[in-house]
């Protein structure tokens, strides 16, 4: 198994990292607007399938995989030139641009949502890939982040680049008093906010590399409706979700409601954020409804989208 993808993307560090090769090439994302930035990307993409067929003729393989967005775009492009058997992934409840564009060139496109419209044989949905990690237990969790042995704890996230709408009201509503709260602020705000936290059971942090144990210690989890949710759901955890306004055809508000048809999550607009800091101390006050929504999440979860995944793949192999 290889990799491939843009030089200046996080995947060319977390490849090398993980001990697998990589092959760079040159790709862009298209700008929404008109201006030198479009006509420079549109010369970059231009040239990409060309690179992406050295590529595949020096790694000749029997089957390809796009991870969605617009660097798998020229290699499932080129492998289906190359009568290569290709495949998409789509991780959110709305098809993306890039996804639309080369979809034609694959012969399956992996949803993690059912969309509208995309129902052919072509389509099938099979959840978004986690990764699997081994289980922590609770109060294993709680002494790594430091956090009381007994009583609820909330988990506040807003992905790993943080998100500031939601880092303020849950800094203003708890900094102070409030239940115990682990809160991945995102590197870029955590100065800004650290200064703010009083309280020892508030623990503050940019990030976690063991978002497992994160889940493992909490009893309720504040978050966005991006890819994140569906660990969050695997894990069984109940959740208020604010999804991102800022993200293309609001994909994120469906993506939460899928969790939230089955009682697993509530679901608060972001401009109704103030709900939020009375809403999670209602919940954590009610642990029968957090067991059921609990149950909820671990219900809507597809832990085995990987293996489904894999399993298409040799065959179409």
């Amino acid at each position: 198994m290889t990799f491939a993808g843009s030089p200046e993307r996080v995947e060319a560090r977390l490849v090398a990292e993980a001990g697998y090769p990589f092959d760079p090439f040159p790709v862009s994302g298209l700008p929404r607007r008109l201006g030198r930035g479009l006509a420079h990307a549109v010369a970059v993409d231009a040239r990409a399938p060309r690179a992406c067929a050295r590529i595949l003729e020096a790694r000749r393989p029997d089957v390809v995989l796009g991870g969605g967005g617009y660097v798998a775009g020229p290699m499932v492009f080129a492998a289906w030139r190359k009568k290569i058997p290709a495949a998409l992934t789509e991780a959110d409840a709305h098809l993306g641009l890039a996804n639309r564009l080369a979809a034609p060139f694959a012969r399956r496109v992996f949803l993690a949502y059912a969309i509208s419209g995309r129902d052919g044989a072509r389509y099938r949905v099979v959840g978004r890939p986690i990764l699997h990690v081994p289980e922590v237990s609770r109060d294993d969790a709680r002494r790594l982040f430091s956090l009381p042995p007994d009583g609820p704890v909330l988990l506040a996230f807003g992905g790993s680049q943080g998100a500031r709408a939601l880092n303020e009201a849950v800094v203003d509503a708890f900094a102070v008093s409030g239940p115990a709260v682990l809160h991945l602020c995102g590197e870029r705000y955590y100065e800004a906010l650290r200064g703010r936290v009083v309280r020892d059971d508030y623990r503050l942090l940019p990030w976690t590399d063991d978002f497992a144990a994160a889940l493992a210690a909490s009893d309720l989890v504040l978050a966005r409706a991006g890819g994140s949710v569906w660990e969050v759901a695997a894990a069984g955890k109940p959740a208020v979700l604010v999804p991102s306004p800022n993200v293309t055809a609001d994909h994120q508000t469906k993506n939460a409601r899928y969790f939230a048809a089955g009682g697993g999550s509530v679901v608060v607009p972001e401009s109704e954020l103030s709900r939020v800091p009375a809403l999670v101390r209602s919940l954590l006050d009610d642990p029968s409804r957090l067991a059921e929504m609990g149950a909820a999440m671990r219900g809507a979860a597809r832990p085995d989208a990987a293996a489904e995944i894999a399993e298409e793949l040799l065959a179409l192999a």
